[in-house]
This record gives C-alpha cells, structure tokens and sequence, in this order.
C-alpha cells in the first residue's frame, strides 16, 4: 500500500497521532490561534497552549473540537492539513488515514468526517469508533465471544461500551468527561470563594488534588486567580475534599450513564461482564481513586488501562497493523469518490 498509514485520535483537549512502524509520532493539544482580524489560522497544537488565557487582542484563541464533535470544521480541517503535510513533507502518494470519533456521531457527521479528512490531505480516509479503538489500545481480546465493558473518559465525552465478537452490541455516550469536572472546579471557585480561575488553571486543581471521594489522607494546593468582587489578583488553597464536593455531580452522570448501559445488557453479557470487570480508558481515567469510586457504586472490578491517554491511538495503530480486524468489522478505507454514497447509506 503506497503512502503512509496515519491514525488520528481527533479528542476534545488532544490530538494523539500514530504512523505504521514508527508508534505514536505526536501529542498535541487540540488548539489554535487564529488572526482576530483575518481569521487566518497562525499556529496549532503545543505552541498555543501556553498562550490559553494570556494572548493579546491580536490572537483569538479556538478549541474546535466541543463535546467529543467539531464544532470549527475550517480549523480542524487546518489542524490536520498541517499534521499531514509534517509528516509526509515531500512524499508523492497521499497517506491512508484512519479517525476515531465517539460512538454516538451521526451518519451526516461521518461524512463530514471523511471529507474533512480528504480534504486536509489523505488519499483515502476510515472512521472507527473511540471505544473499539481504546479497547484494543488497552490489550482487550475483541474477538471474545461474551461481553465485555469498556468506559472510554476524554476531554469531552465518555463512551461506555458492551463488545463482543470484535463489535459494539451497545453503547452510550454522554456529555460529561475530563473537561466538564475542570468547569465545575471553576464555577465552585466563583460561587462559593468569589475566585475567578482560567481552564489552564482549573486543570491543574484536577491533576494535583482532584479525586472521585472522599479522601482520609487530605491533599492542597495554591492556585492564583483573580477576585470576583474586587478584579484584584487573589492566591487561594483548595483541598481534595473541596475539589471533589465541586466535581460530584459530574461524577454522579458518569455512574449514571454507565448504570444506563447496564441495565439495557442482555443478562449473559451482563454475567460474562461481572466476571470480566470493566476496563477504563482515556485521560479521565487518571482521576484519583475513580476506579474505586465506580467499584463501590456498581460492584463491578473495575481496571484502568496502562497508559490510558494513548489508548485509542495505539488501538487505531493496532488496526493498520491488522487489516483484517478492520475488515472483519466492517471498517473500509474510502476515497472521495466514496464519499457521497457512504453519507446516503447511513442515513437511510
């Protein structure tokens, strides 16, 4: 197959990429500064990170991608065209890219999706979904005739997903992940300490004292930020107790959709899952006792996967890899000329 295989895992905070025989070649941010006047997309990834919170008037800074979708298709469109052109330089044959995105994307959007991906630079594009990807980054047999669980927890997104047999019988996403904890740390800091903190900030709080219960040994940290009544620069502690009293609704509708999921399993998955356990994935995985926390609301053993922030991508690089678990799955790389004819078969 001439031309790179390239797999992108296109998240809400990151975009992990990975190329056949190299591995995961670039962790980025999925982030970009545009002209304010032009509009013109100057920089992406890592170099704008820093900038979060502290451009001037001349930068606009985007994050466009919003809940697991795209919510800016021109920026996105040139993120990936500058990833692309990195990575290929002056190579003849376009590259075969293979995307994920979450379960609960619509046929329109996966077409949109595609031509996004030819239209950034690949010869030929394939989508998979997040959690079928991760579950294979995390070292999950696939092919396993009973059912098994896997909760994928992004920037955006969760997904929770029943496989088997190398497919998703059932899957549910929701709207609350990594990024909805880090705003309820910021709404608690302004409405109960009258403390206005920036996204950079708040996830900092989550990273260093950020748990999923109550915790006997107490963790804090100092966090800058600015009064609410008086605009002055103002420096407060928060403990873990106090970062997880902010977050526990958010965790409560992750319990909750994977509750959901489970009680619409058919009962032998749902037995060969109680025997399994469930895997988590993803960089909301990382949260402090969060597997405990799911442990003591479902019952269920529950495992988080090694290295779960490149789940999906060493999934995607497991798939070029293996090009019949892709077919074996209905997974098919699709030119231009495909695209139209995709689009209309999922949406009949």
């Amino acid at each position: 197959m001439p031309g790179l295989q390239i797999g992108i895992d296109l998240g809400t905070t990151s975009i992990l990429i990975y190329v056949r025989g190299k591995g995961i070649v670039l962790h980025e941010a999925s982030v970009a500064a545009l002209d304010s006047a032009t509009g013109d997309v100057l920089a992406v990834g890592n170099r704008v990170a820093s900038m979060v919170g502290r451009s001037p008037d001349s930068l606009r800074i985007v994050h466009p991608m919003r809940d697991g979708v795209i919510s800016d298709f021109t920026v996105i469109q040139a993120m990936l065209g500058y990833y692309i052109r990195r990575l290929c330089g002056n190579r003849v044959f376009k590259p075969s890219v293979m995307i994920c995105m979450p379960a609960s994307v619509t046929g329109l959007e996966r077409g949109a999706i595609l031509e996004l991906a030819i239209a950034a630079g690949a010869g030929r594009a394939c989508l998979v979904e997040e959690p079928l990807a991760a579950a294979l980054g995390a070292g999950m047999n696939v092919a396993y005739r009973g059912g098994q669980m896997i909760v994928d927890i992004g920037g955006g997104t969760t997904d929770v997903a029943i496989l088997t047999m190398g497919t998703m019988a059932l899957s549910r996403s929701a709207k609350v992940a990594g990024n909805a904890l880090s705003e309820a740390v910021q709404r608690h800091l302004r409405r109960e300490r009258n403390v206005l903190i920036g996204d950079p900030t708040a996830e900092e709080i989550k990273r260093k004292v950020g748990c999923a219960r109550l915790r006997s040994a107490e963790l804090a940290v100092y966090v800058k930020g600015q009064s609410y009544i008086t605009h002055l620069p103002a420096k407060i502690e928060i403990t873990s107790s106090e970062c997880y009293l902010a977050m526990r609704e958010r965790l409560e509708a992750m319990v909750r959709v994977m509750q959901r999921t489970l009680e619409e399993t058919p009962p032998e998955m749902a037995g060969d899952i109680a025997e399994q356990g469930v895997v988590l994935t993803g960089g909301g995985a990382l949260l402090r006792d969060l597997d405990v926390m799911l442990h003591e609301r479902t019952g269920l053993k529950i495992r988080t996967a090694k290295n779960p922030v490149s789940c999906v991508a060493a999934g995607l690089g497991i798939m070029m890899e293996h090009q019949n678990v892709l077919e074996d799955n209905g997974y098919f790389y699709r030119t231009e000329d495909d695209i139209g004819e995709y689009t209309r078969s999922r949406n009949l």
